[in-house]
């Protein structure tokens, strides 16, 4: 799916690092905490909760057609790209990491995408988009990314 692929969700924001290792490092890193972040007993809790699809991680976080929680990985190409999609009973989404080439090191920059269909979608979105929870999850997930991959 790409940006111009009619079956996108809205664009909602999006968040960039600056990282002191090589693209395949970081890409690595960036996998590694992203199915971390997701994972455990109190997220799949959550993801079954709220219905999530995917609620539970299935295969290797870096394959496509895997599944952290509450992602599919739609695409994964080491060092570049890393893109999860997921959608739930308030929300249908998609988490874009792109990793490119800066200098002696990368960047690591993240796109949102997501849609909120009906009354409830709009409240979920009062409350994860609206209060920045979002923002200072995905900006916590991009610096230990940073940190995973600067060790």
């Amino acid at each position: 799916m790409s940006a111009a692929d009619s079956n996108e969700p809205p664009f909602v924001d999006e968040h960039e690092v600056a990282v002191n290792a090589d693209p395949v490092a970081t890409w690595r890193a960036l996998v590694a905490v992203a199915a971390g972040t997701t994972g455990g007993p109190a997220a799949e809790r959550y993801a079954r909760l709220i219905r999530c699809e995917p609620a539970v991680a299935e295969g290797p976080p870096e394959r496509v057609g895997s599944a952290i929680v509450g992602f599919r990985v739609t695409d994964s190409a080491a060092g570049e790209r890393y893109r999860l999609a997921g959608r739930h009973h308030f929300s249908n989404y998609v988490l874009d990491f792109l990793v490119e080439p800066r200098g002696a090191g990368s960047t690591i920059r993240a796109r949102t995408y997501a849609e909120f269909p009906g009354r409830l979608g709009r409240l979920y979105r009062a409350a994860v988009i609206g209060t920045r929870m979002h923002v200072l999850v995905t900006n916590r997930m991009l610096r230990a990314a940073r940190a995973r991959a600067e060790r």
